[in-house]
């Protein structure tokens, strides 16, 4: 018997640019992958290694430091005991209902006492398949080598006579002389394949970060750094020290230009999590788009789902940080389905059944109060609680306004500048002013001015300055009636301002919506919502 499930292909990628894909593979398994990679090597680079466990993380680990992979690929105990010890995402090969289903037919054509032997995440459904089939098939389940040892032994003992199970259940089996019969099939690895190469894919459209496998001085140069030799930048850096090795959620919250992915992406460099970096803004995506993101799903879960499913972001996340920026965005209803990873360790793709274990941490941010959100039942307590584990608050640049000049050094260096060009009274009037769109703004100011005033042309005065960067002048600013005494946006109250004052901060801007935003203190996407939802 044999049934090939229909499956979804993705476009043949550019081949200047093929994902790489690493099978990590024992015994039966490597015959059966031999088989199917031919298949698929148009459309990835695909390396087996026919090695496991120790073995394989030894090689991998040193493979790692001079060359390049995507995804790894393995299965049954192999794949959970990489799982945790790779610095890849990896992508299991899942034996399903039809592989069981034909394995057993295969077993029984051998001999009439049949005994099942998986690893513990594999065959979710076989008490009820066994149940609704009326079937008396011995069912044991190993982590370690030496519990399918065991197995193996006692399903002997009592009499059974053909092992169906992972490559390393028929090794141990045939070692006892009981035939043994493999339970995976062609079309569960190549199910495997395309799981792994829509992964790529989902990367590369959520921005994660490559895998950190050496670090060096030239990286280190690279990295972003939260930069201020002031107290509250101080206190910043100690918390994101003091939090990173740590599993627990981390709620960042700030205004927007604040630096909070910057802070989420330090947690992750910081844990010594294998796996990916995956950042999402929940606001900037529809709701019913925004949960096929997240949560995956599988095929013909709703109209136009591609075959075969869709890796969700949570599970791209396994092993590493899923980085939920605007969390105060997320609706309701998804809110409970969040609550449900970071309690149970499980997500469940939409139209499925059975959920997937997942090993993420989580850190949100919100440049709302998410407790004002949760007394206006917009925002689920439970929750709110469950990310506030740890926090961190960063301040505004406005409060930290003495790390300006080592910030302007900084970004003009990162633009290829040997040093600032400002001179004094320049630099006194960016110290003064309020950056309502905080360190972001400062670096597109910074941006601006290296292409207006390059190195060479000499030091960079106030009436330069106010040419090229007119918002810096009083003239610029917010008007006094718009902003309270303590110089904060009302947004950062949990508010937002009123249409009439968007709409005018808008007009001021010429209808440029990047500065209306910069000058509002929120991000493009927020000020495109606000916009939207007033009409």
């Amino acid at each position: 018997m044999s049934l090939h499930l229909p499956r979804h292909r993705l476009p043949d990628p550019d081949p200047g640019h093929l994902p790489v894909i690493w099978t990590v593979s024992v015994s039966r398994l490597t015959g059966l992958l031999g088989d199917v990679i031919p298949e698929f090597d148009r459309r990835a680079r695909i390396v087996p290694i026919n090695l496991g466990f120790e073995e394989a993380v030894d090689v991998i680990g040193q493979r790692l430091r001079r060359e390049h992979c995507d995804v790894v690929i393995a299965g049954g105990s192999n794949a959970a005991y990489l799982r945790s010890r790779l610095e890849v995402p990896l992508v299991p090969i899942q034996a399903n209902g039809f592989d069981l289903m034909e394995a057993l037919a295969r077993a029984r054509r051998i001999a009439l006492r049949i005994g099942l032997v998986t690893h513990a995440t594999d065959v979710p459904t076989f008490g009820s398949f066994q149940h609704s089939f009326g079937l008396d098939i011995e069912h044991r389940r190993f982590v370690t080598r030496e519990d399918a040892r065991d197995c193996i032994a006692d399903l002997r003992a009592n009499g059974i006579e053909v092992i169906v199970g992972t490559g390393m259940a028929i090794d141990h089996a045939e070692q006892m002389g009981l035939p043994g019969v493999l339970l995976y099939s062609a079309d569960s690895v190549r199910q495997a394949f395309e799981h792994a190469l829509e992964l790529t894919q989902t990367l590369a459209r959520s921005g994660a970060a490559p895998i950190r496998r050496r670090v060096t001085a030239r990286h280190r140069e690279r990295d972003p750094v939260l930069l201020g030799d002031s107290p509250a930048m101080q206190q910043v850096r100690e918390r994101v020290a003091l939090y990173a090795p740590h599993d627990s959620t981390v709620l960042v919250s700030g205004a927007t230009g604040t630096g909070k992915e910057l802070v989420a992406r330090q947690l992750h460099a910081g844990s010594g999590r294998r796996g990916r970096f995956v950042a999402i803004n929940c606001g900037a995506i529809s709701e019913s788009l925004l949960e096929a993101e997240l949560f995956g799903y599988t095929e013909g879960a709703f109209t136009g789902a591609r075959r075969g499913g869709r890796v969700g972001l949570v599970e791209a996340a396994d092993g590493g940080t899923l980085f939920l920026d605007e969390i105060g965005e997320l609706p309701l209803a998804l809110q409970t389905r969040l609550l449900r990873v970071l309690e149970e360790r499980e997500v469940l793709r939409v139209g499925a059944t059975e959920p997937v274990a997942v090993n993420v941490r989580v850190v949100a941010a919100t440049l709302q109060t998410l407790e004002s959100l949760v007394e206006a039942g917009k925002f689920r307590r439970d929750l709110y609680y469950r990310l506030a584990a740890l926090r961190i608050a960063l301040p505004r640049l406005q409060d930290h306004a003495q790390d300006v000049p080592a910030l302007l050094e900084h970004f003009f260096q990162q633009l290829g500048q040997r040093a600032s060009p400002l001179d004094a009274a320049a630099l006194q009037r960016l110290r003064d002013y309020a950056w309502p769109g905080n360190v972001r703004e400062l670096r597109n100011l910074v941006d601006r001015l290296r292409v207006h005033w390059p190195a060479s042309t000499g030091t960079l005065g106030l009436a330069q300055l106010m040419e090229w960067a007119p918002e810096v002048s009083d003239s610029g600013r917010l008007d006094v009636a718009d902003t309270p005494s303590d110089g904060k946006m009302p947004l950062m109250a949990g508010h937002r301002p009123a249409p009439e004052t968007v709409a005018r901060v808008l007009a001021d801007c010429g209808g440029n919506r990047e500065v209306a935003a910069a000058r509002l203190g929120v991000s493009r996407t927020t000020l495109w919502r606000w916009l939207r939802r007033t009409g």
